[in-house]
């Protein structure tokens, strides 16, 4: 029986953590494309993926939603990641608990960074859409809040937890 490297774990945690994220954030972009009728296509571009719909046949509230709606399913994910932190940590595989360590992390930092900061380098993405349901200061101080939130339980709560974990 082989032993995994460490490096190899990471890289696996990594690339898994990213697919998740794809799968949650533009799953729920899908999901509520599906339910306004409005799917157009999967557009793969890169690395990236993009669920493409008739925004025309939207209205403001909608497209808000549909832009939001990415956000608010990794937030979710994120907090019962959180939530189920002691379980996951009791697991066996090392290579379990660092894909759920990389998803946790990208979770929960990745949206909250890109709706306070990055959007305004980046083109606006989601933003555009959620820009529809509120004014932009309010979305970057509201994403810049719950960042600064999930990095205090990154640092104070999962990293101990996972730390103590690696090293039993």
């Amino acid at each position: 029986m082989t032993i995994m490297s460490r490096s190899v774990r990471q890289y696996i945690g990594i690339i898994a953590a990213i697919i998740i994220y794809y799968i949650i954030h533009e799953g729920a972009h899908l999901l509520v494309s599906f339910y306004y009728g409005v799917f157009k296509q999967i557009n793969f571009m890169g690395l990236g993926v993009q669920v493409d719909v008739y925004h025309t046949l939207m209205t403001d509230i909608q497209m808000g939603i549909f832009c939001l709606a990415g956000a608010i399913a990794t937030l979710v994910f994120s907090w019962l990641l959180i939530i189920f932190c002691k379980p996951i940590c009791s697991v066996k595989s090392k290579v379990f608990r660092t894909i759920a360590w990389y998803t946790s992390l990208v979770m929960l930092l990745l949206d909250p960074l890109y709706l306070s900061v990055l959007c305004g380098f980046f083109g606006g993405g989601d933003m555009n859409g959620i820009l529809l349901l509120w004014q932009e200061w309010f979305v970057r101080a509201l994403f810049a809040g719950i960042g600064i939130v999930h990095a205090l339980v990154i640092f104070r709560y999962l990293l101990p937890k996972y730390t103590k974990s690696f090293s039993d």
